[in-house]
């Protein structure tokens, strides 16, 4: 494959799945379509790089669908000079978008090989190696949080995290089906309730696990 061949395939994710779904933020179109996803997979898948599915990365770990990455950064209404948190930070491509896009990035990554991948790709952003679901404190209060793939719930570790009026994307499992979700932080009560807005193949990111009800 050339850099021709992947500048292709770009200009072919964005006319095809990212105009075509609601990514409507022109903002986050030419960062997708700047952004060289390829470099954030392993060789022998940088040739399928900007297939329209969760993209293994590593033993039970994906990059979300393009779209789904874009539909999140467009709900998201990024600006620059916020302050992201991305949960679950793989390899980092959706740091490197919010970077694009004008945010300071902290990533959390427990993977040990996927923060060393993430952290050669995007070295502007904080690594953090720790379990996702507990975010990071490091530069919180944070005024977006991104969960980059699909949890079965958002705890309450990464809500106390949001600054007051903070934005929160992610994608929520609700009987096996995977749905696009966005939430806004209101101190005034402790108020926090997310709204999906699309159904979507999201990647699935492990330890966000319901605990089990106690039963005798």
């Amino acid at each position: 494959m050339t850099e021709q061949n992947f500048e292709q395939m770009r200009h072919a994710m964005v006319v095809s799945q990212l105009r075509t779904t609601g990514v409507s933020d022109a903002r986050v179109v030419a960062a997708m379509g700047e952004v060289a996803r390829e470099r954030f997979v392993g060789a022998d898948k940088a040739a399928v790089a900007y297939a329209d599915l969760p993209l293994p990365i590593a033993p039970g770990r994906a990059l979300n669908p393009p779209m789904v990455t874009g539909r999140l950064l467009t709900q998201a209404q990024v600006a620059p000079g916020d302050s992201a948190l991305v949960v679950g930070a793989a390899t980092g491509y959706t740091a490197a978008l919010l970077e694009k896009l004008g945010a300071s990035v902290v990533a959390v990554e427990e993977d040990a090989d996927l923060l060393a991948a993430g952290k050669a790709a995007v070295p502007g952003a904080t690594w953090i190696k720790a379990a996702p679901a507990s975010g990071s404190k490091k530069g919180a209060p944070y005024s977006l949080i991104v969960i980059d793939g699909a949890v079965e719930q958002i705890p309450q570790a990464l809500i106390d995290q949001l600054a007051d009026g903070g934005r929160l994307v992610g994608a929520l499992i609700d009987n096996g089906v995977s749905r696009l979700v966005s939430g806004v932080r209101v101190r005034v009560g402790g108020g926090f309730g997310v709204t999906a807005f699309a159904d979507a193949d999201a990647a699935t990111l492990p330890g966000f696990g319901v605990p089990a009800a106690f039963s005798f």
